[in-house]
């Protein structure tokens, strides 16, 4: 496993290195969930829904899987 040391601002946030982003294909915008773990914190990228969208392509469109989503989220709220 190689190392990295990177610099956190002042608002928290830390920069991922270039290879690192390569290697895990984390871009602008990307969502990653931070983690506890015995070793210390654990960063992994979260793969948007959108390139998932092609594994049951040909049975919901991305725009109807958006509207069911939002609408169980609704459902859940209250």
């Amino acid at each position: 496993m190689s190392e990295q040391t990177v610099l956190v601002t002042r608002k928290g946030q830390v920069t991922i290195p270039i290879s690192k982003r390569k290697k895990y294909h984390i871009r602008e915008g990307m969502r990653v969930l931070i983690k506890d773990s015995s070793e210390g914190i654990l960063i992994t990228a979260v793969t948007p829904i959108e390139e998932l969208a092609g594994v049951d392509g040909d049975k919901i469109s991305l725009e109807q899987m958006r509207v069911k989503l939002d609408g169980m989220r609704a459902r859940d709220r209250y």
